[in-house]
């Protein structure tokens, strides 16, 4: 039978970034432009940043405005910037050092109205806010000063301030302090005195919890600002 079949153009074309995709049935396989991808944010992220367009897809699927995004492992902030732009709520982790001079300048971008990636499909012109925070280090703080010495002799004043303001592992016994010291200084090796000092420290205790915020007993912590 030699039978005709009528669509509107709406129906099987789709425009995506001022260009012009015929309808598929999705499967498993994306093909997704990135040849811009360098330029989006206004950042740079080598060889980890995700395309908006793909973010924009993901949400597309599963949330509406005013929705929710959890993202782990923020990273040049692709999925906040997204989020940001589709109306969604978001909360980004990221534990990287970058998060101040990559995401947290791409979020600011955002806020301004940048141009890149889906903001000409969304009609983004900028607006909205975000809250950066940061953990209260505790514990973090001696082991950055441990990874830093450079000599037993500042290992060892490492090692006074922790018997004072670090919270140790349950097996320290601080009974004998001072046969505690002659035994950390006869071992002779800062890198053996490192490793020793690190495992002293209790790592579940390298920020401060939540729930002890507002221990007064923390406000004598020199380190620790309120």
């Amino acid at each position: 039978m030699n039978r005709r079949i009528l669509s509107f153009l709406s129906e099987i074309l789709i425009e995506i970034e001022g260009d012009v995709y015929r309808k598929s049935k999705l499967t498993n396989l994306w093909n997704i432009p990135n040849a811009s991808l360098h330029l989006e944010g206004g950042v740079e992220f080598k060889n980890g940043k995700k395309p908006e367009v793909l973010l924009k897809k993901i949400l597309s699927f599963g949330t509406v405005e005013g929705d929710l995004i959890m993202d782990f492992h923020v990273g040049s902030g692709t999925a906040a910037a997204v989020a940001h732009k589709m109306g969604r709520q978001y909360i980004g982790i990221e534990q990287m050092d970058y998060v101040k001079t990559i995401t947290i300048e791409r979020l600011t971008k955002v806020v301004a109205g940048e141009p890149s990636g889906i903001s000409k499909s969304v009609k983004w012109q900028g607006g909205g806010d975000f809250v950066y925070c940061e953990l209260m280090p505790y514990n973090k703080v001696f082991m950055e000063r441990i990874q830093s010495a450079r000599s037993s002799e500042e290992l060892l004043g490492i090692y006074h301030d922790m018997s004072k303001n670090s919270v140790l592992n349950w097996y320290v016994k601080p009974q004998k302090p001072e046969e505690a010291e002659e035994q950390f200084i006869a071992i002779n090796d800062a890198e053996k005195q490192k490793q020793l000092l690190a495992e002293l420290l209790n790592k579940n205790q390298l920020y401060v919890h939540l729930s002890e915020i507002e221990d007064e007993t923390l406000r004598s912590v020199k380190w620790i600002k309120y």
